[in-house]
């Protein structure tokens, strides 16, 4: 069992950025691949951002490129969402969520295992 913790959220205006963090419970967390997700009030969870299996490399959504970069420190057991230039469409609940096996795509929340409470992120216009 991994237990997933986010941090970091808040309420912020258009233009300025926030890190948030997802740490893990387990010393097995670099075994497994993290993603980004969030909801927005009325919409379906969407993929943000995340390592591919064996952190070869990260995926983004297109709406997120360029602004939020995702990185990791495998001391802390602590992976990490840098979010620049934030927009009011960013507002959204953001979850943390590990994937514990090579398969699917890295984009759908169906192929995670473990999922954070989530943290608010509000950009005020």
């Amino acid at each position: 069992q991994v237990q997933l913790v986010e941090s970091g959220g808040g309420l912020v205006q258009v233009g300025v950025s926030l890190r948030l963090s997802c740490t893990a419970s387990s010393r097995t967390f670099s075994n497994y691949a993290i993603g980004w997700f969030r909801q927005a009030p009325g919409k379906e969870r969407e993929f943000v951002a995340a390592f591919t299996w064996n952190s070869a490399s990260t995926d983004y959504v297109d709406s997120v490129k360029g602004r939020f970069t995702i990185s990791r420190d495998i001391a802390k057991n602590t992976v990490y969402l840098q979010m620049n230039s934030l927009k009011p469409d960013d507002t959204a609940v953001y979850y943390c969520a590990a994937r514990v096996r090579p398969v699917g795509t890295v984009s759908l929340p169906m192929y995670y295992t473990y999922w954070g409470q989530g943290t608010q992120v509000t950009v005020s216009s």
